[in-house]
């Protein structure tokens, strides 16, 4: 028996299916992200119901909604009639999910959600069921055929649900403004956290630590300041204080490969002028995504007249977990 080949399979007819949802996204959609965006403007609860798998792809959107600052109910439907009704206010919105539409638990507390006066979006692939026509909002996620060769196990199915759930998460995060600033507050734990929270300043080199010199600063100088500082790079500031460019160790070996008489010749003529930097108030997560975007190992900081105030090293980013 081939498994990769098995393997591709299942994972083209998801792809095939995906491809018939991203086709299918409509006004219907529009509505959803309209209703969703009134209730949490007013600071209602959105209260996700799913049973089964449609239970399992509920906890994860009600998770994402909550890591992304949209205050999130996950009900049990078991419970829910059982006392658990009263999570539920007139301002809130719910989101039931079943893929046929006619789970009875989910079909039991449509009564109830009914009587509180909520809207309803519906996540399910029957268009024509007793969910569907009590909902004021459906989003389509039927599939034609699941992964399953017997056509039984939900999975062609199961994915088309998540992928529309994160692309409600996401549409909704964005109409909302929600900010990287905003994930921070959210996610304290962990390196996520820690490069969402901590500002450049908190871990750029400085005094001691960062090595200033001079475009008319020699070669032979320039190195002796990077040796006591035990960094890799120098900023180079003019006169007046402000950024010059940076000469890197990688600059030195660079010009040192092309004239090993370089050891009094001035760094303005090896330096890098006009270098990547990035302002000490920002996110360290930016900084990460400046050395990656620009393929670099040292990024300068300045303040906010552009002067340079410190150094940020990959190195100092993995010694302080941010990676």
């Amino acid at each position: 028996m081939n498994y990769p080949e098995k393997a591709r399979r299942v994972i083209q007819l998801e792809i095939d299916e995906l491809q018939r949802l991203h086709a299918r996204i409509d006004e219907s959609f529009a509505r959803a992200i309209e209703l969703l965006l009134a209730r949490t403007s007013h600071r209602g609860k959105l209260i996700v119901c799913g049973v089964g798998k449609s239970g399992n792809i509920g906890r994860k959107l009600a998770a994402t909604l909550n890591s992304t600052g949209a205050t999130t109910v996950l009900l049990d439907v078991g419970d829910a009639l059982h006392g658990d009704l009263g999570v539920i206010d007139q301002g809130d919105l719910a989101i039931m999910l079943s893929y046929s539409g006619e789970t009875s638990e989910l079909l039991d507390l449509l009564p109830h959600l009914k009587r509180f006066g909520i809207p309803i979006i519906a996540i399910t692939g029957g268009l024509q069921s007793t969910l569907a026509r009590n909902a004021d909002v459906v989003l389509d996620t039927h599939v034609t055929q699941e992964a399953c060769p017997l056509n039984l196990a939900p999975t062609s199915s199961t994915t088309t649900m998540l992928v529309l759930c994160d692309a409600l998460a996401m549409a909704l995060l964005e109409a909302r403004g929600f900010q990287s600033e905003d994930f921070a507050r959210l996610h304290p734990g962990g390196s996520l956290g820690r490069a969402l929270l901590t500002r450049v300043s908190d871990v750029m080199r400085s005094g001691d630590q960062l090595a200033v010199i001079q475009p008319d600063t020699v070669v032979r100088e320039a190195l002796q300041a990077m040796t006591r500082a035990r960094s890799g790079a120098a900023v180079v500031a003019n006169p007046d204080g402000t950024l010059a460019g940076v000469f890197t160790h990688g600059d030195f070996v660079r010009a040192f490969q092309k004239n090993n008489a370089i050891a009094d010749k001035p760094v303005r003529e090896f330096m890098t002028p006009r270098p990547v930097s990035i302002e000490a108030g920002k996110l360290a997560a930016e900084v990460l995504a400046t050395l990656e975007k620009n393929r670099i190992d040292d990024i300068v900081v300045v303040d906010e007249s552009g002067r340079p105030v410190g150094m940020v090293d990959t190195q100092d980013l993995t010694r302080l977990r941010l990676v």
